[in-house]
């Protein structure tokens, strides 16, 4: 769907289907930190200068999906405090989930649990 390093102009909402979101490491390819489903947002990226994309996302199923524009994202929270408090909110909730699980997955990869592929 992108390509890490990529201008970040739009996120989704996933309706159906999955999206594995992974990084290139060197001398290791592609390592998948995260698969996005059902009901979960689809980049975060476009929220911050310089709207570049922190990984890289592949539909690992067929995937339907609400798709939004960034940038009207951001001039609408700009303009309605309460509309982008609301929003920020609920990104941060996306943000700290994302995070544990990478974190799961670097503990389990670094005991030996996890396939880098997994």
């Amino acid at each position: 769907m992108f390509e890490e390093g990529g201008f970040a102009s739009k996120f989704w909402l996933i309706q159906s289907g999955h999206v594995a979101l992974g990084l290139q490491v060197p001398g290791s390819g592609r390592v998948i930190i995260d698969t996005v489903g059902i009901g979960e947002l689809l980049g975060c990226s476009w929220l911050f200068p310089p709207y570049q994309w922190a990984f890289g996302a592949v539909c690992v199923t067929p995937v339907r999906a609400f798709e939004f524009d960034a940038a009207v994202i951001r001039a609408r929270c700009a303009a309605d405090t309460d509309f982008g408090a609301e929003f920020r909110g609920r990104l941060l909730r996306v943000f700290a989930r994302r995070l544990q699980s990478t974190r799961r997955r670097l503990i389990a990869s670094s005991t030996g649990e996890l396939d880098s592929g997994a």
